[in-house]
């Protein structure tokens, strides 16, 4: 494990209560069923990350406000803090009211009527103090953790008796304030997105069904493993649409939930969307103060666990792995399924998306890296690739020569939902620094193997601890070596690594998860 264990940034983990049985809630007249509504889905979660990079001390966006009243209480947790449900004014509220104009002007806004409408209904909810009673993520109050390590950054907020979890990395890169603004903003701008739909289910068909079997009739349509998974990016899946199909009361159902889990899907990307069309105006607005926040991003990596359903979004490198077995019994060795698409140059179909967008343009990518400058295709913030004027304001080699047709790097996010099955055991969910060491396989080997040995223990810190073994041994040194090294000379040996793992299932494992409770 790391020597010294200060050097640990980031240390935190959550167990769930047993015994807890959450009673049905009503909906529009009829009832729901506790098989969809009950506690969560995961028995317990930790978090750990280390940092590499040297950062700047304090970020200076939007006049300090994300700085100075957002994330100072985030650093270096070591325990979940319970938050209550509030209608005073939101984090995002905070952040709004210090705009000198309104957001409708924005310069990155959209243009067409159809989409003006879909994104003022968004913006406008986000303006109000949203209450976390209402929409699908409700609950009386929700437990929190997150931290910053070098330039990533981590959230998890779970509400357990609601049965849903938040967990999110943001990766930031040349510089730390993309990162610091997403903590800042996108939970609540979700919260405020997910608002605007509810659960769109027929009266008739539950209640015809007397309000038994339905869930059922459901489950066994999914039973097939790529019945199980519905991707946004992933083609048509025929017969993940075939068991949505007909006329019966089940069915209808089922499509209905089927239009849920797409009202989920879209209310994540719309919250992305908005969040990154206000950094995007602040960078206008502050980059002659500050000129290197044109070139300043994030990966972004979000996990959603609601009820027995797992939705992901990323944009860029990070990771959500899950570990599952073929038999559901735990008794053979686990094999790693990764949940989320990988967006960088190294990936094919992400090479000929870029190239065909830009087919006039032969330096679309040079040396191995979009017009030369990033890995990634698709990201957060990094304007000087999206917008001219943005790329226009650098000077010299920073600039990027003849940028022909922006944006090269796309904030198109993956997409993804998953229903959980018994023989899903956990999933990891870690920013790219872990996966430089070691691949999805090896991930899930390490955890299982810790696991096993270790059930009162910490696998998101054991799984930083090997990979710092990892790197010092590549590097010729012993661990204590490789970490008396400062931040930001020790990047030339690993990245910053934050790493949460989520044991999933109703079966308590642990009577004490990581340093929490």
């Amino acid at each position: 494990m790391l020597s010294p264990e200060g050097e640990l940034n980031i240390s935190f983990g959550y167990k769930c209560n047993s015994g807890r049985d959450v009673p049905c809630r009503v909906t529009n007249g009829f009832e729901i069923l506790p098989e969809f509504h009950r506690t969560s889905s995961f028995s317990c979660l930790s978090g750990a990350a280390l940092s590499a990079n040297a950062t700047l001390a304090n970020t200076n966006i939007c006049n300090g406000v994300i700085g100075e009243e957002i994330l100072p209480n985030w650093d270096s947790p070591n325990s979940f803090r319970k938050i209550p449900s509030s209608p005073s004014l939101s984090r995002l509220d905070i952040l709004s009211s210090s705009l000198q104009s309104s957001l409708s002007n924005l310069s990155c806004s959209p243009s067409t009527p159809s989409e003006m409408l879909e994104y003022d209904s968004c913006t406008l909810k986000s303006m109000s103090a949203p209450s976390r009673n209402e929409g699908f993520l409700n609950a009386v109050e929700v437990q929190v953790a997150g931290g910053a390590a070098g330039e990533d950054r981590v959230q998890a907020v779970c509400s357990e008796e609601n049965g849903w979890l938040f967990c999110a990395i943001y990766d930031g890169f040349n510089g730390r304030d993309a990162a610091d603004f997403l903590a800042g903003t996108l939970y609540d701008t979700i919260i405020s997105c997910s608002n605007n739909f509810d659960w769109e289910l027929e009266t008739d068909p539950i209640q015809s069904s007397n309000n038994i079997g339905w869930d059922r009739s459901f489950q066994n349509k999914l039973n097939d493993r790529e019945e199980r998974s519905l991707s946004r990016f992933g083609g048509n899946n025929n017969s993940y649409n075939d068991c949505f199909a007909g006329g019966s009361p089940s069915t209808k159902v089922a499509a209905s939930y089927k239009s849920f889990l797409q009202g989920v899907l879209d209310s994540l990307q719309r919250a992305l969307n908005q969040v990154e069309n206000e950094f995007l105006y602040m960078v206008e607005q502050e980059m002659e103060e500050r000129l290197d926040l044109v070139s300043i991003g994030s990966c972004v990596l979000l996990v959603l666990l609601h009820g027995n359903y797992l939705y992901t979004l990323n944009l860029g490198d990070s990771r959500a792995v899950l570990a599952t077995s073929s038999t559901g019994d735990g008794n053979e060795r686990l094999k790693a399924i990764q949940l989320t698409e990988s967006h960088t140059v190294e990936n094919e179909a992400e090479r000929a998306r870029l190239l065909a967008e830009h087919p006039d343009d032969p330096m679309t990518i040079v040396a191995g890296k979009v017009k030369g400058k990033l890995k990634v295709t698709r990201a957060f913030g990094v304007g000087y690739l999206k917008k001219k004027n943005l790329n226009d304001a650098l000077m010299g080699i920073l600039r990027v020569q003849d940028l022909k047709s922006p944006p090269y790097i796309s904030t198109e996010p993956s997409l993804n939902v998953h229903k959980i099955s018994n023989s899903d055991q956990f999933v990891i969910e870690a920013s790219d620094g872990l996966f430089d060491f070691f691949s999805n396989d090896e991930a899930v080997k390490l955890v299982e193997s810790y696991i096993l040995s270790n059930p009162s223990g910490d696998p998101a810190k054991f799984l930083i601890g090997k990979l710092v073994a990892r790197a010092a041994n590549s590097a010729g040194f012993s661990t204590e070596e490789l970490m008396n090294i400062p931040a930001g000379r020790r990047r030339s040996y690993h990245d910053d690594v934050t790493v949460i793992v989520i044991i999933l299932g109703m079966n308590q494992r642990t009577s004490k998860a990581s340093t929490c409770i």
